[in-house]
């Protein structure tokens, strides 16, 4: 063979691995064994088939590097939402109606005053938090509570500004009601976030009650779904209902349970949510404007009585399918991606606080598919309910039980 012909063929070989090495650094990837076993081990609560290959039960993936989970704090009293500062400090909301500003070494602030009464019976309470892109010239802060009102309780959504002293909120103000309200403390979603235009995604829950569950799939109604709304509360011109006759103008997709994580892709910029099923059932969804996400008509979980849930089906034409779901239940809460360079085996992975399942769970997603799974500080025994990568690279976590944590690489 010829010297010239050798050099080119190990040329398109290191080419090759170079590509591949590429494509896998971008995905941000510990890449998964296919023979390993999946993270669950315990019997499924039904014996419902998925409707593709990996959509549940994905193969166990585990972190090449050493990672630490500290706690940082746990003077926390119930927190719920946790976002970060310009500055790097973190502010977190606690179901109780008060928030606290902390450093990234733990220490909190005294509680913020001046925010609206909120219903902190059952799921209610102060819920999901974000500030705004602009908040170092506006000092504007977002977030998402229980308000109970004359006919029940509802989700609503509130905005005010965090006074220079970062002692109280100025000026709140409701913004948006999800209604109707009804007299349920359950179910309420609960989170929030900017998208790339600065308009406001919210996630609401359809109430749990068998009596309001339908209206998860009705336009007339707010409970169930993911809405699109801008800093005023008002529908954001080009909704996928916009205009429609008896729906909704904020809505943007339908068919939910009780929605209490969102997240855009730091790449693809595509909006993610997981959701809680009943007995398994727990999802992770890729949301598109306009579609209908199935709940009640479809669900791969069952009722808490053992039942099935109407008539226990799992596909419908023009009904979307979860990319991802658990059985048992993983009771997901907060999610964020992760972008940051600090970390490059984590890049572009999704994260999820869970709660009865007490860790964080780790998803490696390619081509909007779950490739591997990983359990994160699984031997903490917290109830994780939200987590954001903070401005440092690391991700932070809050617990039911009141702690705050950092991840970070050793």
């Amino acid at each position: 063979m010829k010297k010239s012909t050798i050099l080119i063929m190990a040329g398109a070989v290191f080419a090759l691995a170079s590509c591949q090495k590429k494509d896998s650094e971008t995905s941000g990837n510990s890449r998964a064994d296919s023979t390993a076993a999946p993270v669950e081990t315990q019997k499924a609560n039904s014996d419902y088939k998925p409707a593709f290959a990996g959509q549940t039960r994905i193969t166990s993936v585990k972190s090449a590097m050493a990672y630490e989970g500290k706690v940082l704090t746990s003077e926390l009293k119930n927190p719920w939402g946790i976002t970060s500062l310009p500055d790097g400090r973190l502010i977190i909301t606690e179901k109780a109606g008060t928030m606290r500003i902390a450093t990234t070494a733990g220490v909190l602030s005294a509680p913020i005053t001046g925010i609206p009464a909120v219903n902190a019976d059952g799921q209610g309470g102060l819920l999901g938090i974000r500030v705004d892109p602009d908040f170092e010239k506006n000092r504007m802060v977002y977030w998402v509570f229980a308000e109970a009102v004359k006919d029940g309780n509802l989700t609503a959504v509130a905005k005010g500004t965090l006074s220079a002293d970062e002692k109280k909120i100025e000026g709140a103000r409701v913004i948006y009601r999800a209604t109707p309200a009804f007299a349920s403390n359950l179910h309420y979603g609960g989170r929030i976030l900017f998208d790339k235009n600065g308009d406001l995604i919210i996630s609401t829950g359809e109430r749990s009650d068998t009596i309001t569950r339908p209206q998860a799939q009705q336009l007339n109604s707010s409970l169930g779904k993911v809405i699109r709304i801008n800093k005023d509360g008002k529908p954001v011109a080009g909704n996928p209902f916009e205009g429609k006759t008896g729906a909704k103008p904020e809505l943007y997709s339908y068919g939910h349970r009780n929605v209490q994580g969102l997240a855009l892709h730091p790449v693809t910029g595509d909006l993610w949510e997981v959701e809680f099923g009943p007995r398994g059932g727990d999802e992770l969804n890729r949301i598109e404007p306009g579609k209908n996400y199935g709940w009640p008509t479809i669900t791969y979980g069952i009722e808490y009585s053992g039942s099935k849930v109407g008539g226990a089906i799992q596909q419908k034409e023009g009904l979307e399918q979860p990319v991802y779901y658990w059985d048992p239940v993983l009771s997901p809460s907060g999610i964020t991606f992760y972008s940051s360079d600090s970390i490059p085996e984590w890049k572009n992975n999704l994260f999820i606080g869970g709660l009865s399942s007490m860790h964080i769970a780790r998803l490696i997603i390619e081509n909007n598919k779950v490739i591997g799974e990983e359990r994160l500080l699984a031997n903490e025994g917290q109830r994780f309910r939200d987590v954001t990568e903070g401005k440092d690279g690391a991700l932070y976590a809050v617990t039911d039980q009141g702690r705050l944590y950092r991840v970070y690489k050793k």
